[in-house]
């Protein structure tokens, strides 16, 4: 085999090997969006048309994998949660970021709970729904500043009604519409400010 026969083969190998990870990452994706919430490598690989052998050359462990599909996804649901400049009283900067906030849970609901359910054997989730956390706190104390000037406790009660655990309650716990969850989170941290006023 001359050089050039032996580069093109080493880059028909390559462009192989990106397609079948990707085809991975999408397999995943694919599983949650349809409901399985812990797809296991052997389900995954058959969604993708690849191997089980193949699946471990490209991912190690589950962990690996899922640290990818994260990083596959951050772009697109990190613009989500981005809000507009903050602009009236806070009852209306309240509704606006609620509408912004549940528009994003309503959409990666699947994504969240899978990752709530495996966390605890995931070093990967942990790390990445501990940043996610953070940044979501950053947004709300952003929108919100008279959150600052409230005691710990009430601060923290906040957070949590704002929580995706919180949304995820009101819309399948308790049943209630989009527009009733809204008003619901809405008056539970109205609740909180007008308390500490």
């Amino acid at each position: 085999m001359d050089k050039q026969a032996r580069i093109e083969s080493i880059d028909g190998r390559r462009e192989r090997s990106a397609r079948s990870r990707a085809a991975i990452i999408t397999a995943t994706l694919t599983l949650l969006d349809n409901g399985n919430l812990s797809p296991t490598a052997k389900q995954i690989s058959v969604e993708a048309g690849v191997g089980l052998r193949s699946f471990f050359r490209h991912f190690e462990d589950m962990d690996a994998l899922l640290e990818a599909v994260d990083q596959q996804m951050r772009q697109h649901y990190e613009q989500m949660f981005l809000l507009p400049k903050p602009d009236g009283d806070v009852e209306t900067r309240l509704v606006d970021y609620i509408e912004v906030l549940s528009n994003a849970f309503e959409r990666l609901r699947r994504p969240m709970l899978s990752a709530k359910l495996q966390m605890w054997q995931s070093k990967a989730i942990q790390k990445n729904w501990a940043r996610n956390q953070r940044k979501l706190r950053a947004h709300l104390e952003s929108w919100v500043p008279e959150l600052h000037a409230l005691p710990d406790a009430a601060r923290e009660a906040a957070h949590a009604a704002a929580s995706f655990d919180t949304w995820h309650r009101l819309r399948h716990d308790q049943n209630l519409s989009i527009s009733n969850a809204r008003e619901a989170m809405l008056e539970l941290l109205l609740g909180v400010l007008d308390n500490r006023a």
